[in-house]
């Protein structure tokens, strides 16, 4: 299962994994988003209707992986925002989608499936979070609050579902080449990291075994010092 397939680094990964011969149920606010890239619904591909700050769609979603896979293996939460919320401008209210949308959605996506990846003994998450979650260079303080919460989050699937298997890993780029950092021109997206390659790291966590738990996952395109 992955969230918010349909570009960026979640498209990549789902791209990643179905070529190391996962099956895939992505999660889209938009499914003909997906069609183009990763074609029509088959044996090994559902795309299903997912809007993040929607309860209800977390439950419907794993009931219909469940309905057509029998199993979950692997949830990678990648849908996101960096809506800007500073501490001196910024809408305030702003903060409340910010949090539905990169902490809460998650986090309802974890407990709905939680049971599925139980049974497989050797169920995997990958939450997208980001070097704001480990440390505060922007101004950015709502999308670093966030951030910093979903590390946390990672950190309480490791601590529930460890006796039965279940290993998580907390993905955190620095700048990454997508449509999220479309303005950023320091660095240019020539010098940001391949999503293609974040993809490629997600692969290599999630295949392996439960003796090699990796719990976060920090990944630059520059020099810096982290605290």
């Amino acid at each position: 299962m992955i969230s918010g397939a349909s570009r960026g680094i979640g498209a990549e990964i789902a791209a990643a994994l179905a070529e190391a011969g996962y099956a895939l149920s992505l999660g889209v606010r938009r499914p003909e988003a997906v069609r183009d890239r990763f074609g029509a619904d088959g044996p090994d591909l559902l795309v299903h209707p997912y809007e993040a700050t929607d309860p209800a769609a977390a439950p419907a979603w794993v009931a219909a992986t469940l309905d057509r896979f029998g199993r979950i293996d692997v949830l990678v939460n990648n849908a996101g925002i960096a809506t800007f919320v500073g501490l001196e401008d910024g809408d305030p209210d702003e903060l409340d989608r910010l949090f539905a949308v990169d902490v809460k959605a998650p986090f309802l996506l974890i407990r709905a499936a939680l049971p599925a990846l139980k049974a497989s003994g050797a169920g995997r998450v990958v939450n997208v979070a980001s070097l704001s979650g480990k440390r505060v260079m922007g101004l950015n303080a709502g999308y670093q609050m966030a951030k910093h919460a979903v590390v946390a989050l990672t950190h309480a699937v490791r601590r529930l579902g460890w006796e039965h298997g279940i290993r998580a890993t907390a993905l955190c780029p620095g700048y990454v080449a997508t449509d999220l950092t479309a303005a950023v021109s320091d660095p240019p997206p020539e010098a940001m990291t391949d999503p293609k390659d974040l993809a490629r790291l997600v692969v290599t966590v999630v295949g392996l075994p439960n003796t090699a738990a990796v719990a976060e996952l920090l990944v630059n395109c520059r020099y810096e010092h982290m605290l």
